[in-house]
């Protein structure tokens, strides 16, 4: 499962950069307007990407980083949508923003509930691939 949730996470990082950069400058460029204009900076695709890779390659960090995210994202996004449903708009950009939002909210639901209900033997490969490390250097 970490490998599903490792590469579900470089698709959102990827998803979110074309809909939150690379949609939005094209758009720009094709209407003459500043490239910026519709451009939602967003530093979470990184964080996306980090997380991913440590769900690959396995740390004695890799279990409290998934958890701290995941609660993160989805404190952040519940409300993010509180404030968004309140009076939502429903333009091309925050539709996109919308969708975008409801797969990663539905990712790290996910991903904690899977790492609560195997927090056990989590912990227990997070102590194993520290003693592993340390033995080989």
């Amino acid at each position: 499962m970490n490998r599903f949730f490792a590469y579900f996470l470089f698709i959102l990082a990827a998803w979110t950069i074309v809909i939150k950069y690379l949609f939005p400058i094209a758009y720009a460029i094709d209407n003459d307007l500043p490239l910026g204009t519709y451009v939602y900076l967003d530093f979470w695709p990184v964080v996306h990407v980090a997380l991913g890779w440590s769900l690959l390659h396995w740390r004695r960090y890799t279990f409290e980083f998934a958890i701290a995210v995941s609660i993160a994202e989805i404190i952040i996004i519940v409300s993010k949508f509180v404030f968004f449903l309140a009076s939502p708009e429903w333009t091309i950009w925050r539709t996109n923003w919308f969708i975008n939002k409801i797969f990663v909210l539905g990712c790290f639901v996910m991903l904690l509930t899977w790492l609560l209900l195997n927090a056990n033997s989590l912990k227990a490969r997070q102590s194993t691939s520290s003693t592993a490390r340390g033995a080989t250097g």
